[in-house]
């Protein structure tokens, strides 16, 4: 509850409170307002594919029960988090650059195949029966999608097409104290979400796991 409530006061008070960014800057001034939006839900994806990255190495390399849950209740929060961060960033980019995406930037490419990536994990995983097959395929694909957790990170570094460059502690960017403030609680916010998303979720996974292990029992004898 603390988690959703601070990001619904990000949001409010990124509408309302924080100025806009200079006219002559952006072409779409207003819609940098969503960035208070965007730039949490993205921190918080990648917090996510971390924790997917840990579950699926302690169940792969460890056979860690509590590995597989982190795996589970990881990529859901990805996906969740992630499409928020996709779909902020297009509202941002249609009303910026004219286009929802751009299929040349790098950040963008790799993020979003981030996202297919857990959307893919969640699907698959909700559609295959519980195995040690079935757990190994997924969490090799959460080992390697990891990978591009850093690239996505330093892509606007190497190659800035049309993503903007980071703006926070480096020397061509800085952000005015009210817009940091409001940017650091979302930051803070979305984290403790996700985290709360992920303890609940392992639970919930958890508790799924000795349904069907109950309901395999029960058909096991009846026959």
């Amino acid at each position: 509850m603390t988690g959703l409530s601070g990001c619904a006061l990000t949001l409010w008070l990124g509408f309302t409170w924080v100025p806009s960014v200079s006219i002559a800057a952006f072409e779409a001034p207003a819609a940098q307002r969503i960035f208070y939006w965007h730039v949490p839900s993205a921190w918080a994806a990648m917090l996510s594919f971390a924790m997917l990255f840990v579950g699926s190495a302690a169940w792969f390399f460890k056979r860690r029960e509590w590995g597989w849950r982190l795996q589970v209740a990881a990529s859901e929060a990805g996906l969740a988090t992630g499409l928020m961060a996709v779909l902020s960033g297009c509202i941002w980019g249609a009303a910026e650059w004219g286009v929802p995406w751009d299929w040349t930037d790098v950040r963008l490419n790799t993020f979003g195949i981030l996202t297919l990536l857990a959307l893919f994990l969640v699907l698959g995983r909700r559609s295959q029966p519980d195995g040690i097959e079935t757990r190994d395929t997924f969490s090799s694909f959460g080992l390697f999608g990891f990978v591009l957790v850093p690239l996505t990170y330093v892509a606007t570094r190497l190659w800035q097409v049309r993503h903007p460059g980071p703006v926070i502690g480096t020397d061509e960017g800085t952000l005015a104290t009210d817009m940091g403030y409001v940017l650091l609680l979302g930051a803070i916010s979305m984290t403790i979400l996700v985290l709360g998303h992920v303890i609940a979720g392992m639970r919930l996974a958890r508790l799924e796991l000795l349904l069907e292990e109950l309901q395999n029992k029960h058909e096991e004898a009846s026959r």
